[in-house]
Order: structure tokens, then C-alpha cells, then sequence
């Protein structure tokens, strides 16, 4: 039987500040892309730079890169559901 520290991980100070470099990166180009006007493509492009952003912390700070399948495939279902529900929002909007 494997005891708790057996499976426990500790990341390195370098790993964590390039999370946080990379999530700071991701904020400056969201204020940038806002500024822009792209017309229809403002909001996919806000939507990929969020869903960078928080793939990143759900990853590293919140370790799921660490935890087994059954984890892992909960959050990839949950993802895919929420993509469906925006997808509707789309397609409420786009057919008014």
C-alpha cells in the first residue's frame, strides 16, 4: 500500500514562475486583443486566450496533470459538456 507521501509531487520554483510568466503573457495579449476590433472574431479569440489561461491552472496549480484517468476523463466530459452549452448560446444569438 503506497503511503500519501509516496504519491505526492512537489514543482520546481522555475516550473511555477513560468506558469505565472505565461498566464501574465496571456492577460497582456487578452488587454491587447480587446483593443482591437476584429468584428465576430473578438469573442473566439477571448474565449482561446481564456481557455489557455485556465488550462494552465487547472494543470499546474491545480494539479491535475498529476491525477489518474478517471480525473482526468470527469474533466475532459465537464469541458466538452460546457463547450456544448456555449455552442448553444452561439446559436440562440446567431439565429435572433
Amino acid at each position: 500500500m503506497k503511503s500519501s507521501q509516496e504519491n505526492h509531487h512537489v514543482m520546481e520554483y522555475k516550473t511555477l514562475i513560468g506558469i505565472l510568466c505565461m498566464l501574465l503573457i496571456l492577460t497582456a495579449i487578452t488587454i491587447g486583443a480587446s483593443m482591437i476590433d476584429l468584428g465576430k472574431l473578438n469573442v473566439w479569440i477571448a474565449l482561446f486566450i481564456a481557455s489557455s489561461k485556465c488550462s494552465l491552472v487547472v494543470l499546474f496549480f491545480m494539479h491535475l496533470k498529476y491525477e489518474n484517468r478517471v480525473i482526468k476523463l470527469s474533466f475532459v466530459v465537464t469541458l466538452f459538456c460546457v463547450a456544448i452549452l456555449i455552442g448553444f448560446i452561439f446559436w440562440d444569438i446567431a439565429f435572433r
